[in-house]
């Protein structure tokens, strides 16, 4: 019974005893890289330099290279333990998530992941949007930097910009990482005319833009339309009370009326040539 009993334990002692020498020898085999921190890019930032040193190899180096949010960056590799990526240029799209990548011949892939964070710099679709009453507008924001940034979009009420309050149910905001949409359906000349802002947010700073919209009446396509009938109509009045008004030997002839209506049509007609230019004009400057 004893003799049986120790056979186990002597076994589990074996067990110990090897995995103490074998634990130290793979550690060793394991790929190990001294990265550089982290960097946050500033207006004024001087140019910056992501360096990676691999100081245990687990069999020969292949080569290296970098990667840039999930893409290889072009020109970057190299067969050397310490690799480096110049940014030159400190802009806001240069941030993102920089990866320095090992390739052995005989080991898995190594890595080191470097982040460089920028606040948010937005671009807006349109500084203004024109919309009639009734229709749907839609406004968006782009932004480049990293992290990606929480939206928020507003509008201006008292001079102060607000939260929009989506009470009436026409309001529908999109996010998606550095790109931000507001949709407002059912458009109201009394409510939504005014200026929205998009404002962008992440760990680093925040950023905003504008856009104007101006909702016009459902009247607004006969504006001109109107205007030339009240013209004709003027002009109509005051060539009946100057007629009116003529003595009888100064009444003119059917001739002479005949010319009269020819021009008022040639003048109608002239203006309305003049109205669609302008409003061609004006759809495509919209």
């Amino acid at each position: 019974m004893s003799g049986s009993g120790s056979l186990p334990f002597a076994l589990c002692l074996l067990l110990a005893a090897a995995s103490l020498i074998s634990g130290p020898a793979a550690a060793q085999n394991e790929p190990r890289i001294n990265a550089s921190e982290d960097v946050n890019i500033h207006q004024y930032s001087s140019p910056i330099v992501l360096q990676c040193n691999l100081t245990t190899s687990p069999s020969p180096l292949t080569y290296s290279y970098w990667v840039k949010n999930g893409e290889e960056i072009s020109g970057t590799k190299k067969n050397s333990n310490i690799t480096e990526h110049k940014i030159l240029k400190i802009r806001a799209d240069e941030s993102g998530e920089y990866l320095c990548v090992f390739m052995f011949a005989n080991s898995p892939v190594a890595n080191a992941t470097i982040e460089v964070k920028a606040i948010p710099d937005i671009t807006v679709h349109k500084r203004s949007e024109n919309k009639n009453e009734g229709q749907e507008a839609v406004m968006y924001c782009k932004s480049v930097g990293f992290p990606h940034p929480d939206w928020m979009w507003r509008k201006k009420v008292n001079g102060v910009f607000v939260e929009i309050n989506n009470s009436s149910g026409r309001f529908f905001i999109t996010n998606k990482d550095n790109y931000t949409e507001l949709s407002i359906t059912n458009l109201q000349i009394s409510e939504d005319p005014g200026e929205y802002e998009c404002n962008a947010t992440n760990p680093i700073g925040s950023a905003s833009a504008t856009t104007i919209l101006r909702v016009r009446s459902h009247l607004a396509p006969l504006w001109p339309f109107l205007g030339i009938l009240a013209e004709i109509i003027i002009l109509v009045v005051i060539i009946v009370v100057y007629e009116k008004r003529k003595r009888p030997d100064e009444v003119p002839d059917g001739k002479a009326t005949l010319q009269t209506i020819t021009k008022i049509k040639t003048y109608a007609r002239e203006t309305q040539i003049k109205n669609n230019a302008y409003n061609s004009f004006k759809f495509l400057r919209d």
